[in-house]
């Protein structure tokens, strides 16, 4: 049987979308529920992402994949908020968002608990709510799939890895600082997108400069901004063949390599992170077999 990919993996963000978080209940077999969700969500919908949680509940291992790790660097923490399953649902309108996430609704067991949601959307084609482009270093649409997808003949050929992290922004901070110094924080100028070659060594670009990892660290990033009305940030999502890339960047922001911390943490702070696996699709559905489903 053929695998292939999920196929919003690839797919550019879309105008508005919701981030779904599941957990299991308690002690709870998940193997119905997840056979119901296979036959019954429509990929074009969004993407699944299983958790630990879930995979080991159904007494499987996917290799590569483990929890999200909390972190600590100098004045800095990253919280861990694994959870069981995350859905990313796509739409070109709300209407669309809201009616695929109540099919969503239905389709899920008593096995799987509502954790959290986040209403996402593309903010002033493509920037972050900073103002700044996001993804600049995304990878070319030829490159994304050999390194966001499990390639074949490995073990879960046409798979992925998700990173997802939410990040809470405080705009009113980084207002405050002049126009230059947001610059400096950034790497980039807002006006043109231009890196700043001698932007300080804290400047976010500069600490998570993929190509200057050894090796380097490249991620497919399909990362949208939130609002709540009373919060807004940024819901992270990088999409990779392995988790290692994301993690090494990570602890890179956080200090952890060389105790210098990434200017980001000076107006935004990361509230949650949980890593998943998306399973391939068989016959334009989920394929579980790697969970003996």
């Amino acid at each position: 049987m053929v695998s292939s990919p999920q196929p919003t993996i690839l797919a550019p963000p879309p105008a508005f979308g919701r981030s779904l978080t599941f957990h299991l209940a308690l002690e709870a077999d998940p193997r119905h529920d997840l056979r119901q969700l296979a036959t019954r969500f429509d990929p074009a919908w969004g993407v699944v992402g299983l958790g630990e949680p879930v995979v080991q509940a159904v007494g499987r291992s996917v290799a590569g994949l483990r929890p999200f790790p909390a972190m600590a660097g100098p004045g800095v923490s990253v919280p861990s908020t694994q959870g069981a399953l995350w859905i990313l649902v796509r739409g070109d309108d709300r209407t669309t968002a809201f009616d695929r996430t109540k099919s969503i609704q239905a389709t899920m067991g008593p096995a799987f608990v509502f954790g959290d949601a986040v209403d996402t959307f593309t903010y002033a084609g493509g920037r972050d709510l900073s103002g700044y482009v996001d993804g600049t270093a995304n990878p070319t649409p030829e490159d994304s799939a050999a390194l966001a997808i499990v390639p074949g003949g490995q073990a879960h050929a046409g798979s992925s890895f998700v990173a997802v992290q939410r990040w809470r922004h405080d705009l009113g901070q980084f207002a405050r600082h002049p126009q230059g110094e947001r610059d400096a924080m950034i790497g980039r100028r807002l006006s043109d997108n231009e890196e700043i070659a001698e932007a300080p060594d804290t400047a976010h670009v500069k600490r998570t400069a993929q190509e200057l990892f050894d090796p380097p660290t490249f991620l497919v990033r399909r990362s949208m901004p939130w609002e709540n009305g009373a919060e807004h940030g940024l819901e992270f999502i990088a999409y990779g063949n392995t988790l290692d890339r994301f993690e090494r960047i990570l602890r890179r922001m956080c200090g952890l390599d060389d105790g210098i911390v990434d200017a980001l943490f000076r107006f935004s702070r990361p509230t949650g992170g949980s890593y998943y696996w998306c399973p391939p699709l068989a016959r334009d559905r989920l394929d579980l077999s790697a969970l003996g489903l």
